[in-house]
């Protein structure tokens, strides 16, 4: 104990014990998701593969022909995590969408049910067959099969119809893909300015998205979503 009768207050030749220097670095802490969405047409999906987080906002790509909005992704720059931020994921999530058209026209919006057989045929197919897989500039880390990457809540899997359009179509509502894929020890770390993309892969059982007709059928989006911490580095001098 320094301070006490006979003992000097700081060690011997130890010095001030507080730096002469204020710290030029702050670090702030946060928790933020990021997001990305594959436009899958009706077309043959079997052996294929499908780069997200790639095409920023406001810009076109990802199977889209139009330019992707906020709730497409909130990137701003393709591929890469901002310059002075690190990024650890421990959640990753896939919610698999509807679209009221056969293309990304305008008009066409993310509000359909998937209740009819072909709608949901599709919707099986692509659970049934894709795989997602971490790209660190061509090297690749398998991620986990889509059926068990989930939504984490919300209004997903299929409604039953019973005949025709007059019918009553009653059927189950809930998460069916399971819970969001965790990486609940080891967290996936991106350091600032890293490279990176998802790849949403398909084997070769996959058969083809069976096209809209007569409302039934029709293309799908895919959303990816990375649950995570931030840290920040902020320079005050």
């Amino acid at each position: 104990m320094y301070g006490a009768p006979g003992m000097p207050l700081v060690p011997v030749g130890g010095g001030p014990q507080a730096p002469f220097e204020q710290s030029k670095q702050l670090f702030r802490y946060g928790e933020q998701a990021l997001w990305s969405t594959q436009f899958l047409a009706t077309a043959a999906i079997a052996d294929t593969s499908h780069r997200l987080f790639t095409s920023p906002l406001g810009m076109v790509g990802q199977g889209f022909t139009r330019a992707l909005s906020i709730g497409e992704t909130n990137i701003k720059e393709g591929g890469r995590i901002p310059n002075g931020v690190a990024y650890d994921v421990f959640g990753v999530s896939c919610h698999i969408m509807a679209i009221s058209a056969d293309n990304d026209d305008a008009g066409a919006d993310w509000d359909r049910l998937i209740y009819e057989q072909e709608m949901t045929q599709n919707l099986q197919n692509v659970m049934n067959n894709g795989v997602l897989q971490w790209d660190f500039t061509q090297t690749r880390v398998d991620i986990a099969p889509l059926n068990l990457c989930g939504s984490g809540g919300g209004l997903f899997g299929p409604l039953a119809c019973s005949g025709n359009a007059a019918d009553v179509r009653s059927g189950h509502l809930g998460n069916g893909a399971g819970s969001v894929w965790l990486y609940r020890k080891h967290p996936v770390a991106l350091p600032g300015a890293t490279t990176f993309s998802i790849i949403l892969t398909f084997g070769n059982r996959a058969s083809a998205l069976i096209p809209n007709a007569n409302n039934y059928g029709g293309p799908l989006g895919i959303k990816i979503t990375l649950l995570g911490y931030y840290k920040n580095i902020i320079e005050i001098g």
